[in-house]
């Protein structure tokens, strides 16, 4: 007997509590064995979404409800991430919005709300966290209601339910007031507020792809709703894609989520979500139907990139010391496979002479993600600085921008204020909350490129931004870029501490002593405007006379640790960021000084 399908996303800004909840409604669903050892955030499967506890990729799982089966898909919560969001929307009937009891609505919980408003979603409210102490639930439904009203959201839209829970419990309740021990609230909210996909099994078939996935020994793998009809293992269908070519091809296997498993089935039916396998050139967007009856579904619209970055291939001194792959071919191989699933992502061939790719994606995450799992697959890249992409509408030249908001302590608030001024900004509201204030702009995604850092630095560590994209408007003119030069080894070596602490004064060091250096490698930030060449492996000369302190040892302030995300925002245009598997290091994109002033007179000749 055919089982009631309801489809649903959670969907919420970052670190809201979304993998949280899929854990409860797999727990508490049967999911699992009785002895069976649960991980926190079971769905956030891959290394780096464990190590920096975000989604980076929406995932599917079932759960069996009484007679329902409700197909649960996990969204990302970052922007950068918002192709992923913005693809699922079609293929679920309802979504949970949760929402955060302190933090209340944020920059990405605006955005997918918006996505799920205007496909015609009616989404259920869950606040989350209502045992914290200092919570304000009531006071976050009413801010919920007012940006469901300010994204022109329909009078059925605005009639939603409003649940309280704690998803790390696994508990969620009709009223604050009303204490649960489960989740029964929200199983039964879905099934009374969604009715069940109605049966369109005898229609002629319509599966629309809206995610990928790549299998090492299958290939690639579309998923997507089957909207009307079912389909079949082996049946030859005809695929509408999103160019408006019909291709025939043969669907090889099927396959269904129960629990956490993807299943081989021989026959699925309307209403699922399902992958198939045999279609080399699936694509987001392609309607599969009947073989003689074409009915293509509209095209799925995704977001155009933000951002690009170079990536080139290393020629640093020391190219192949760590990684196994280093030639421009592999890299180009890489990017392609990444290419199969990673549809928020451009890649095009540098122009010239240069040994490398234009990469171009929806921010500054989503490209070192992809970097962050290069290198750990065993990859070396240089990367360039990223670089905003501008648009042309009507011949005006527009640029991306966001909407930021920066939490910091009154203290420094004029310090924030003024730097975002500078990198063109335009104050919304300011808004105090205890000690702290939280200030909300617009600014150009060109102005907050390696404003991160500087936040850090300006706030003594306890400023905190959450930004999104916004819209495009008119180019805002020139922004300052970083202000301090760089120290830069003139030597290749082993950085020594001797000649580590006479250089502490000039600047901050990135450096440890005993780190393998080269010439042209930045190893520190000048404390003054320009770049400075220094050579860190210098030794102390050796003589026959003791000072007084000659056997202290020497003490050098802990260096600046770059990680891959301050090294992109660090940079200026003429420095590259080195991605090796076991270091991440700062050059310049010319090594030898000779070359950086040849560089220096060819632009000004230009000029």
């Amino acid at each position: 007997m055919k089982n009631k399908i309801i489809n649903i996303a959670v969907i919420a800004h970052v670190d809201a509590g979304k993998s949280t909840l899929v854990d409860a409604f797999l727990q508490q669903s049967g999911v699992f064995r009785e002895n069976q050892e649960l991980v926190d955030q079971v769905m956030d499967s891959n290394a780096i979404e464990r190590e920096r506890g975000i989604t980076i990729y929406s995932k599917n799982c079932s759960v069996m409800h009484n007679d329902y089966k409700i197909n649960i898909v996990d969204t990302p919560g970052h922007a950068d991430f918002s192709s992923e969001v913005e693809r699922i929307m079609k293929t679920v009937d309802t979504v949970i919005l949760l929402v955060d009891s302190i933090e209340g609505p944020m920059p990405q919980t605006r955005f997918v709300l918006q996505k799920s408003l205007e496909v015609g979603l009616r989404p259920i409210l869950l606040i989350n966290k209502i045992d914290k102490k200092n919570h304000r639930a009531e006071e976050v439904v009413d801010m919920v209601f007012d940006l469901f009203v300010e994204l022109n959201a329909t009078d059925e839209q605005l009639d939603f339910p409003i649940l309280y829970g704690i998803a790390k419990q696994g508990i969620v309740q009709y009223e604050l007031d009303q204490p649960n021990d489960s989740i029964t609230p929200l199983f039964d909210t879905i099934i009374k507020h969604v009715e069940a996909y109605s049966d369109k099994d005898n229609d002629d078939l319509q599966m629309q792809i809206s995610s990928l996935a790549y299998d090492d020994y299958i290939g690639r793998l579309g998923i997507g709703r089957v909207t009307e009809g079912t389909i079949k293992e082996g049946q030859t269908v005809s695929v509408a894609k999103h160019d408006g070519t019909v291709e025939k091809q043969k669907i090889s296997s099927i396959y269904v989520y129960q629990g956490l498993s993807r299943i081989s089935v021989s026959e699925a039916y309307s209403g699922d979500i399902v992958v198939v396998s045999g279609i080399s050139n699936i694509s987001i967007g392609d309607t599969i139907c009947n073989e003689n009856k074409v009915i293509p579904m509209e095209t799925i619209k995704i977001e155009e990139p933000t951002l690009s970055m170079n990536f080139l291939i290393n020629t640093s001194p020391f190219v192949g010391l760590s990684g196994k792959y280093v030639t421009t071919r592999h890299l180009k191989a890489r990017l392609e496979k990444e290419l199969e699933i990673n549809v928020g992502l451009r890649v095009e061939p540098l122009e010239g002479a240069v040994d490398g790719y234009k990469v171009s994606g929806r921010g500054e995450l989503h490209l070192s993600i992809l970097l962050e799992n290069m290198r750990r697959e065993g990859y070396e890249v240089s990367v360039s600085r990223p670089e905003v992409i501008l648009k042309k509408i009507d011949g005006v030249v527009m640029e991306p921008i966001e909407r930021v908001f920066v939490n910091t302590p009154e203290v420094y608030s004029g310090s924030v204020i003024s730097k975002l001024n500078v990198r063109k900004g335009m104050m919304v509201s300011m808004v105090p909350d205890g000690n702290y204030v939280r200030i909300e702009y617009m600014v150009p995604t060109r102005g907050l490129l390696g404003y991160r850092t500087e936040l850090i630095n300006d706030t003594r560590g306890e400023g905190t931004i959450v930004r999104s994209f916004d819209h495009y408007e008119k180019y805002k003119g020139e922004i300052p870029q970083r202000i301090n030069g760089v120290l830069i080894s003139t030597e290749q070596g082993e950085a020594i501490a001797y000649s580590l602490a006479n250089l502490e004064s000039r600047g901050s060091l990135f450096i440890n002593p005993g780190e393998k250096v080269y010439e042209g490698m930045i190893i520190g930030m000048c404390a003054r405007g320009e770049d400075i060449t220094v050579n860190p492996c210098k030794a102390k000369k050796q003589s026959n006379t003791r000072s007084s302190s000659a056997d202290d040892s020497i003490k050098l302030t802990p260096p600046r640790v770059m990680t891959l995300e301050s090294a992109l925002e660090f940079i200026n245009d003429d420095e590259l960021v080195e991605v090796t598997p076991d270091n991440i290091r700062l050059r310049k994109r010319y090594l030898t000084e000779i070359e950086r002033r040849k560089q220096a007179n060819r632009l000004k000749t230009e000029q």
